[in-house]
C-alpha cells in the first residue's frame, strides 16, 4: 500500500519513490533540518592527522557554531565552542596553527589547549571562587567521539554513541583506514568553495553512479584520449544501505588507483611500485581483502553530510546548508602516511584533476546541482522528483538509485519525529 507525506512519496507496490521539490526550497523545511538532523546527529569535525603535535588546532564552523578542534598539552584530542565564556567574542581567529594558549582579543582572558582559564585581567574583582567549578573555562562539545582517526562530535548530550550511529559504515572506514600500515593522514590545506544549491542535492549526486557516464563524459573522454590513461575494466558494481542514512557504492572503474590498481600510463617503474604496494595489502589482511581494497571504488555517505569518496584518490568532504538554495562545502585529500613520493604524486593530481573544485567532475556537479534548484521554480506546476531507478531489485547496481533513497527514508524519518505540521 502507498505510503505518502507531503514531502515523500514511497509506493513499493508501483515500485515508485518521489520526493517533493519544496523540500529544496523552503525555508521553514530547513529551520527543520538544522533542529532534528544538524543538532541531534553526529557530525564529521576533522582527522586526528591535521592535529599531530600538542598544541596543533584548527577552527571549523559546524553547524552554525564556531568550534575550536584541538590537541592539548597531554595529547588529548578535544573539541570547544569558540565563544568566550565572558562576554561570548570568538577565542581563536586564526583557521590553523599551534598554541599553548588562546588569548581574547576583547578583555584579554586566556585558555589553555584543554580549554581551562588561565588567566584574566583584573583577577583580584572577581569572587574568590569564580572559576573553582570549571564554569569560566571554555565550554565542550556535548559529544566528541572518533572511529579510526575520524572525528565526530555531536551537539545532542543523549545521542547513541558513535559506533552504534555509525552502524555499518564502520566496515567501509576500516576499508579506507587499513590501506596504511602507519596510517591515514589529511594532505595539504582544505578546499572550500560555496554551492547555489540545496544541500541534498550535493548528498543525491554524491552517491549517484547514474550521472557519471554522462555529467563527467568529458573527464572518460580525457582518460580516453590520454595514451595509458584507462585500463579495461567496465563499469560496473552495487549499491548498499548501511543503517542509520548512511549508503554507499562500491564499483569497478578503469583509472588507476595508487592504492594499486595500475595504468599503463603509469609505466614498468609504477608497475612496480603498485605491485609491492598490493603485496604489502595481501600480507596485512589476506588476498581477498587486498583486492577489494585495491581493485574497488567507494562512495560512502554518511547520514548527514559526510562524503568519502576513495576512488581515483581519496576525498573526504563535508557541507552544510547556509540556506534553502546554498550550501558551504568543505574537502580534503586523504592518503596514506607512509606513500611514497611517486604514489603521492599521481594520487594528488587525480585528486585535482577530477575531485578538486577546479577538476573536471567538480564544475560538472556544481552546474547540474544549479540547474536542478532553478529548475525548481516550476515546482508549482512540476512539483515531484523521481528516484525510482532499481527499486524492488533484490540487488541494486551501483547506478540504480537506492542509497539516495536510504537517504531520503532518514531523512523524512528525522524530520517527521516531533510530528511537525509539515511533515506529519
Amino acid at each position: 500500500m502507498a505510503r505518502a507525506s507531503p514531502l515523500v512519496w514511497n509506493d513499493p507496490q508501483a515500485g515508485r519513490f518521489r520526493v517533493a521539490r519544496r523540500s529544496f526550497t523552503e525555508s521553514a523545511i530547513l529551520r527543520e533540518e538544522y533542529e532534528r538532523i544538524f543538532d541531534r546527529c553526529w557530525l564529521y569535525l576533522g582527522h586526528e592527522s591535521e592535529l599531530p603535535k600538542p598544541g596543533d588546532f584548527v577552527t571549523r564552523t559546524i553547524a552554525r557554531r564556531s568550534v575550536l578542534f584541538t590537541r592539548d598539552a597531554k595529547g588529548q584530542i578535544r573539541g570547544f565552542f569558540n565563544t568566550c565564556p565572558h562576554r561570548g567574542a570568538q577565542i581563536c581567529r586564526e583557521r590553523k596553527g599551534n598554541a599553548k594558549s588562546h588569548q581574547c582579543f576583547y578583555h584579554g582572558w586566556v585558555f589553555g589547549a584543554d580549554g581551562a582559564l588561565k588567566s584574566l585581567p583584573g583577577r583580584e574583582s572577581y569572587g574568590p571562587q569564580f572559576s573553582e567549578q570549571g564554569q569560566a573555562d571554555l565550554v565542550p562539545v556535548p559529544k566528541l567521539e572518533a572511529y579510526r582517526g575520524f572525528w565526530f562530535l555531536c551537539f545532542d548530550r543523549n545521542a547513541e554513541t558513535l559506533a552504534d550511529y555509525l552502524a555499518g559504515a564502520k566496515a567501509w572506514i576500516d576499508l579506507i583506514a587499513d590501506q596504511s600500515e602507519a596510517g591515514m593522514a589529511v594532505v595539504g590545506g582544505t578546499q572550500e568553495y560555496q554551492i547555489r544549491a540545496n544541500w541534498k542535492l550535493l548528498t543525491e549526486n554524491s552517491i549517484d553512479g547514474y550521472h557519471a557516464i554522462n555529467t563527467h563524459a568529458t573527464y572518460v573522454d580525457y582518460l580516453k584520449n590520454m595514451k595509458g590513461g584507462l585500463s579495461p575494466v567496465p563499469f560496473e558494481g552495487t549499491g548498499y544501505d548501511l543503517g542509520n542514512g548512511h549508503a554507499v557504492i562500491e564499483y569497478k572503474a578503469p583509472w588507476g588507483r595508487p592504492v594499486a590498481q595500475w595504468i599503463p600510463l603509469w609505466g614498468e617503474d609504477g608497475k612496480r611500485e603498485l605491485e609491492a604496494v598490493y603485496q604489502r595489502l595481501c600480507q596485512r589482511h589476506g588476498q581477498q581483502r587486498a583486492d577489494r581494497i585495491a581493485f574497488l571504488n567507494r562512495n560512502m555517505f554518511i547520514f548527514p553530510n559526510l562524503v568519502i569518496n576513495d576512488i581515483m584518490a581519496i576525498t573526504v568532504r563535508s557541507y552544510f546548508p547556509t540556506a534553502p538554495d546554498a550550501m558551504q562545502v568543505f574537502g580534503w585529500a586523504l592518503a596514506p602516511q607512509e606513500e611514497n613520493p611517486w604514489a603521492r604524486k599521481f594520487r594528488l593530481s587525480n585528486f585535482l584533476e577530477f575531485l578538486g573544485p577546479g577538476g573536471f567532475a567538480t564544475p560538472d556537479d556544481v552546474e547540474a546541482l544549479e540547474q536542478c534548484q532553478r529548475g525548481y521554480e516550476a515546482m508549482k506546476e512540476a512539483p515531484w522528483n523521481d528516484i525510482s531507478k532499481g527499486m524492488n531489485k533484490a540487488r541494486a547496481d551501483y547506478d540504480d538509485e537506492l542509497q539516495m533513497r536510504v537517504f531520503w527514508s532518514e531523512w523524512q524519518r528525522r524530520i517527521s519525529e516531533g510530528q511537525s505540521p509539515r511533515a506529519a
